[in-house]
């Protein structure tokens, strides 16, 4: 008879015993269900130490026919089973049948004992055991009444065997050996063993008896010897430091349990020789658990306008988000024991994510810990490291707590996106128990070992790309996504925020930069969704300014800086906004959105005598590169839609190539620039350099909703663009784009690509 067989390793299955297990590969999961159809839940369970690969030919001859009593599909996927061991059997022969394991088996279990041999070995079990129970505390004696009625020789140790003190490999010895008596002799040998060993930790437990008896005699002797030395003025630097120490644990505001691990560890360092290895350790840890905000908090500002206001004055427009915390507020007024929130601000560099938390914090009255995890790929920089290592600490969490003296500050996790796992465990999950407001009241930090309650603790955290985040990590956060800055609102927070800001760091009252300076250094000096240039090149004006004032090249009076002057505090263009390339045959301008914001993607094709080969250059990931064959089929099932011949089609190489070769690029929405550009290369036609697209498009030629529309308006507002044709279930999202650049832009939504077609007719430059 043949069945299935799965391989254990470093666990064991006897006879009379269950094993429970959890799968979530294909193979485990069809081995289990191959089972349970074909051979009425029986299952061969065989198992393996220390090998990595598994070899058949190496496999034990002597196997556990097991039994699948339950078998639950877990809602991550995952299958739980159970499964009992009913008998050893022999194996002839193990094979593959695909990717699973299968052996033919032989059922040579009845063998025969001499009843006289049989109640010997039974009886010598039970005496033994019953012996060994009494005195050697780690094998239960409840095991003795578990086999008082039981008479089958083999039943009687694959019970005992399973509580005794043996290790793994001993058990598997057990699994693989048919012999009874043979299971008898290795029973008894190890009941005789841990009988041996018992004693021997008896001895050992006599002799440190002894010398902690010695350790206390002499603490005795220390106290007196205290009491001596206070009488006659004699106080050491330590006795000092411990009464110190003492007055500090008095004074903590902590718990019980905390404060009686700390008064352990006191007196533990008290009792310490001065040349003990391990003495800096312990007063290292005790400084730490002395400094840490146990139960330290502040109070939050409870008044909702005066909260706003503060947020407005320190940041523009990011409503969404002052609004989340204003209601968080506002809710926990009404109801104190309510927790954080974790929100997570997304958005690209520059748009104030940072400062925003900051802002959060100072406008509630909190302290504020910033932690970055961009890179980390070891969590003990999260949760710290064990004490007994050499210059150990807590991690950021705590470290941060000690250093602000507050158990409900602002925590910022930056840059959650670029977190990565390495050898040294998984940062990502650590950080989904510390962000779990269900059971971070007990957050442990490796280096504290003791409870610490954040659940008063907000957490904000921030990331570039919403796509980066490990999706685990993601399902736990509230996702609050701050879009790049229009130009307009760049020019309200130059001259609401940054202007004065300068002003007053650089104690200039006599410069004024008009609107018109500010607008030219958003268009022909900066090119990013946030503002950290534009703040950079403000100071940079500033610090011109004062330095000429100083050398007494200008009047300091007043001096104004407008369109026609900047250029000699900024030097020349970094930046064209105006699209100076001439509409060419094959060159259209896709759309794209990058974590820098949005901007254009100018698709270049030409072609060439060839076998119709598709040739992809610029950087392009798996998705646009699909896009681009989708495109190139299309065009061939309606090449006379499209006035093509479909020899040129075949009989050219065609060669798509995206500039900026050393920018990666991927993402659909290319599709339907892709599509027109291949179009205009075999049409003959020139497509205007003020016209974009933007869209993901199907073998029929179908235009499907992408994202970003916003990001990519804004780059075709930098880029001189005038119309941009958009999928028509994007034309909602147009609601949410500023109305400065939704003016600025005419928007063609389409369903399908017959309609760019067309419309592409009226006006291309030479159809």
């Amino acid at each position: 008879m043949n069945l299935p067989v799965i391989v254990l390793k470093g666990l064991v299955l006897l006879p009379k015993n269950e094993i429970r297990l959890e799968f979530d590969d294909k193979v485990s999961k069809s081995l289990i269900d191959i089972s349970s159809v074909f051979h009425n839940d029986e299952i061969l369970v065989t198992n393996l130490f220390n090998v990595d690969k598994i070899d058949i030919n190496k496999l034990p001859k002597i196997s556990i026919l097991g039994k699948i009593k339950n078998k639950i599909l877990l809602p991550d996927g995952k299958s739980r089973v159970t499964i009992e061991g009913i008998k050893r059997v022999n194996i002839l022969e193990y094979f593959y049948v695909d990717d699973l394991i299968e052996a033919t088996i032989i059922d040579k279990n009845n063998e025969f004992i001499d009843d006289d041999i049989l109640n010997a070995s039974i009886r010598k079990i039970k005496y033994e055991l019953n012996k060994c129970t009494k005195t050697v505390p780690t094998i239960s004696n409840s095991v003795v009444g578990m086999i008082d009625g039981i008479n089958d020789l083999s039943d009687i140790i694959d019970t005992v065997v399973t509580y005794m003190p043996i290790d793994k490999k001993r058990l598997s010895e057990y699994a693989n050996t048919l012999d009874s008596i043979k299971r008898c002799e290795m029973l008894l040998a190890d009941i005789y063993k841990e009988s041996s060993l018992y004693q021997i930790e008896k001895d050992l437990e006599s002799k440190v008896k002894e010398e902690i008896d010695k350790t206390q005699r002499e603490y005795i002797l220390k106290e007196k010897l205290k009491v001596i030395k206070k009488e006659i003025g004699d106080i050491s630097l330590k006795e000092e430091e411990i009464a110190n120490l003492k007055d500090k644990l008095e004074n903590l505001s902590a718990n019980d349990e905390i404060k009686s691990r700390i008064r352990k560890d006191i007196n533990r360092y008290e009792l310490m020789s001065d040349t003990s290895p391990e003495i800096s350790i312990l007063r290292n840890y005790i400084d730490w658990m002395l400094s840490l905000p146990w139960n330290n908090s502040t109070d939050d500002l409870d008044d909702i306008n005066l909260i706003s206001d503060r947020l407005n004055k320190s940041h523009f427009g990011l409503d969404e988000v002052k609004n989340r915390v204003i209601e968080y507020l506002a809710v926990k007024k009404n109801n104190s024991s309510i927790n954080s929130p974790v929100i997570c601000l997304v958005g690209p560099p520059g748009v104030g994510k940072t400062t925003l938390a900051k802002s959060i914090a100072n406008s509630i009255n909190r302290k504020f810990i910033k932690i970055s995890v961009a890179g980390i790929n070891d969590e003990s920089e999260i949760i710290g490291h064990r004490k007994s290592y050499v210059s150990a600490s807590p991690g950021g969490i705590i470290s941060g707590l000690r250093r602000v003296k507050s158990n409900n500050p602002v925590i910022l996790i930056d840059e959650v996106d670029k977190i990565s796992k390495g050898y040294n465990g998984d940062p990502t999950s650590t950080l989904l128990d510390l962000l779990d407001n269900n059971q971070n009241d007990k957050f442990i930090d490796n280096y504290i070992e003791e409870p610490f309650d954040l659940s008063k603790v907000m957490f904000i955290l921030t990331a570039n790309n919403i796509n980066d985040i490990p999706l685990p990590l993601k399902d736990r956060l509230e996702i609050i996504k701050i879009d790049g800055y229009s130009e307009y609102e760049k020019l309200d927070i130059a001259r609401n925020y940054l202007i004065p800001v300068n002003v007053k760091s650089h104690k200039i009252n006599c410069v004024s930069i008009k609107d018109s300076a500010i607008t030219s250094i958003i268009r022909n000096y900066t090119k990013e969704s946030g503002v950290r240039e534009l703040e950079r090149l403000i100071s940079k004006i500033f610090r011109k300014v004062l330095t000429r004032i100083m050398r007494g090249e200008v009047d300091n009076n007043y001096i104004t800086i407008d369109k026609n002057n900047l250029f000699e505090y900024l030097g020349k263009y970094k930046y064209n906004t105006f699209n100076k390339i001439e509409a060419q045959i094959g060159v259209v301008n896709g759309l794209s959105c990058t974590s820098y914001g949005g901007d254009i993607l100018p698709i270049e094709v030409n072609y060439y005598k060839g076998k119709g080969k598709l040739i992809l250059t610029g950087s392009l990931g798996d998705i646009i590169k699909e896009s681009a064959a989708i495109a190139l089929s299309y065009i061939k099932a309606n090449y006379k839609k499209f006035n093509i011949r479909y020899e040129d089609l075949i009989n050219n190489d065609i060669h798509i190539h995206i500039p900026s070769g050393a920018i990666s690029k991927e993402g659909p929405s290319a599709g339907v620039a892709l599509t027109t550009s291949i179009i205009s290369a075999f049409s003959n036609f020139k497509v205007a350099n003020d016209i974009s697209m933007t869209g993901e498009i199907t073998l029929r030629g179908n235009i499907l909703p992408v994202g970003g529309l916003k990001e990519k308006s804004m780059g075709a507002i930098m880029n001189n663009i005038s119309k941009m044709f958009i999928p028509y279930d994007n034309k909602e999202d147009l609601d949410d784009i500023p109305s400065d650049i939704r003016n600025k832009i005419k928007y063609i939504p389409v369903h399908n690509y017959l309609e760019i077609y067309k419309k592409l007719g009226d006006m291309s430059v030479n159809r």
